[in-house]
């Protein structure tokens, strides 16, 4: 051993430290916490083994993803990191959400101030007699059918989506019925 002090591992283990201690890079003897929280969840044999078993230039990432893991189980015991990430994904959706909805309203904003330009006059929806797929109108709330000349009365687009075929399309751009 010479003038080198143990390694945080054999220091909490109480035994002496070898030249070829595994956890002696890893584990250095001035940051005892980060073994004994790895030690604690997973065990000195289980991460001992876990350690031979990885290439040596993984060894330190594989280190590092433990104490991680260790100190988040010890935050959450049940579910550990799994409970982190699946917040960090929850709030991810919740923005991707917002952001849809604020996208949705500056289109509103943007087709209320653009003039109507209208290249023939809106027709009524009929699907007994309707053979062509191309008439374009309005949908407003509840999906029902706007006449072009009210269509400006309506003020938010998670309400208004304009369509120019028989396929009706959410806002957030997948197909929601298609006729």
């Amino acid at each position: 051993m010479g003038g080198n002090p143990p390694c945080a591992s054999c220091k909490l283990l109480r035994r002496r430290c070898a030249k070829d201690c595994i956890f002696a890079p890893y584990f250095p003897s001035e940051d005892p916490h980060k073994f004994a929280i790895v030690h604690k969840v997973f065990g000195a044999s289980n991460v001992s083994k876990m350690l031979q078993e990885i290439p040596v230039h993984q060894r330190a990432d594989a280190v590092s993803s433990l104490v991680y893991e260790a100190n988040a189980r010890m935050r959450d015991p049940i579910y550990g990191c799994v409970g982190a990430i699946s917040y960090l994904q929850n709030q991810v959706s919740e923005l991707q959400m917002q952001l849809a909805v604020a996208h949705a309203e500056i289109l509103c904003i943007q087709m209320q101030q653009e003039p109507m330009v209208a290249t023939s006059p809106p027709q009524i929806f009929d699907p007994a007699n309707d053979h062509d797929d191309q008439k374009s109108y309005f949908v407003g709330h509840n999906n029902n059918l706007v006449p072009a000349d009210q269509f400006h009365k309506f003020a938010s687009a998670s309400n208004i989506v304009v369509h120019d075929s028989f396929k009706r399309e959410s806002i957030f751009g997948h197909d929601m019925v298609s006729l």
